[in-house]
């Protein structure tokens, strides 16, 4: 007797999968109807692809020397924006939280913010910061900064709203102000996440700053670009496999910290 209503649920859950399956599958057949996506051209044109990975397929190594500095250069500019966008973000994070900030009006306010600054895109600030500064690495770290900052205060405030209100109630009742309830019962709580969240972004912005360079803001993408104008396939890979040796190693380091710090 006490099987049926499993089984009922179960048949329920289960239709409920079918359902929002077939939706999924008609929201793509219509977003590939409405985009004019051509499926056939792709495939028939994909030998082109092998075409070029045959011409990478011998890296000119005598080209390692001269993107050494560039790729030390990105590593330098991903690091100096996300340090900037995060020491931005955490006060705009706090101000955003639901849990911190009582008044609607400001926490509105700064939301409304944050997602203006998400709105822009890193290739938009990118022509923005060239035009400003003019060409170089101070463009692509100003770029990464305010992308930092849209990405890091989103998730730092989420995480603030999540954390436990009985330290802050204790503090409250304690009669400890603002910010003391800030440093001893919300950052102790957080300050883990907050450190992952930065390492995640950093890893990111390595990523981000090689396309940045097509706009001549820096690092890597700089020669980059030059190769691919020239058809200089063989260098093109040597950039290629110089990146990834440098995302791989970011990424296990990054991966070794969030295990020790969580």
């Amino acid at each position: 007797m006490n099987q049926v209503p499993e089984r009922t649920f179960m048949q329920k859950y289960h239709l409920k999968g079918i359902g929002w399956t077939i939706i999924f599958i008609l929201l793509l057949f219509l977003s590939s109807v409405m985009t004019e996506v051509n499926w056939g051209e792709f495939f028939s044109n994909l030998g082109q692809f092998f075409a070029l990975l045959g011409r990478m397929a011998n890296p000119d190594w005598q080209y390692t020397n001269i993107v050494v500095q560039p790729i030390i250069e990105t590593i330098q500019m991903a690091l100096l924006g996300t340090t900037l966008g995060t020491l931005v973000a955490v006060p705009f994070a706090f101000l955003a939280a639901r849990n911190l900030v009582k008044s609607p009006l400001v926490r509105g306010g700064i939301r409304f913010f944050l997602n203006l600054v998400r709105t822009l895109p890193d290739l938009l600030l990118a022509a923005l910061f060239v035009a400003i500064v003019g060409i170089g690495p101070t463009a692509g770290v100003w770029t990464l900064a305010v992308f930092s900052f849209g990405m890091i205060s989103k998730l730092f405030y989420e995480t603030v709203e999540t954390i436990d209100s009985g330290p802050i109630e204790a503090l409250q009742a304690a009669g400890a102000n603002r910010v003391q309830i800030i440093a001893f019962a919300v950052v102790p709580q957080v300050v883990n996440n907050f450190v992952s969240y930065f390492l995640y972004t950093f890893e990111i912005n390595v990523r981000a700053s090689t396309v940045l360079g097509y706009l001549g803001a820096g690092g890597i993408g700089v020669f980059l670009q030059r190769s691919l104008s020239s058809f200089r396939y063989d260098q093109t890979a040597v950039i290629i496999i110089a990146i990834l040796l440098v995302v791989v190693v970011i990424d296990g380091l990054s991966n070794i910290l969030r295990e020790k710090l969580l």
